[in-house]
């Protein structure tokens, strides 16, 4: 038991980490002007700018980072490129997100609950309307500005199609970035 609470712990500690990284990186951006040249650089290919810049706006480790380049991409660019390209790049981030970590994030969750609680919960999303209600969380999640990860795990959980994945992912992505960029007018 020692070891399960300690690998827990670890990664805990390393994932707290990598945030703080990316949090740090993106205020080091800002600050010494690095953001506004590496915009500058790409002016002229913010559809690709806005691309790369959405893969990483899904991810709580790069979140900030990209954050900060999609709103910047914005201020030079036409907004609905931007929300297009960024809603494709952030789908692609998601997609690799739902294939390949998915299933990791299920088997943290699974260490750390009980086992009796993880059954209740497993069983209340396959019926009843948590079975419902999980995807539409995890699709509110995708849209907010909280990072996929756990609406990734609750997606899968869910058991939901790619098929359905796909157009949700990009839409409530889109929907996401179009409201960060807007939001940052105010500030």
């Amino acid at each position: 038991m020692s070891k399960i609470r300690n690998k827990n712990g670890d990664a805990l500690i390393r994932d707290l980490l990598m945030i703080s990284i990316g949090i740090i990186f993106a205020i080091i951006f800002v600050k010494t002007g690095l953001m506004d040249l590496m915009i500058n650089a790409v002016r002229d290919y913010y559809i690709l700018a806005s691309f790369i810049a959405g893969i990483f706006f899904t991810s709580i480790f790069t979140i900030a980072p990209s954050s900060i380049a999609l709103v910047n991409i914005a201020n030079h660019a036409p907004l609905p490129g931007v929300v297009l390209f960024g809603g494709l790049g952030a789908m692609c981030g998601d997609l690799i997100l739902f294939f390949f970590i998915r299933d990791r994030f299920s088997e943290d969750l699974m260490r750390v609950v009980k086992k009796s609680t993880v059954r209740y919960i497993l069983h209340s999303l396959h019926f009843g309307f948590l079975r419902w209600l999980s995807p539409v969380l995890g699709a509110l999640i995708i849209a907010s500005p909280i990072p996929d990860e756990f609406a990734i795990t609750l997606l899968g959980m869910s058991k939901i199609k790619t098929a359905i994945l796909i157009p949700l992912a990009f839409i409530m992505n889109s929907l996401g970035i179009y409201v960060l960029v807007k939001f940052s007018y105010f500030l």
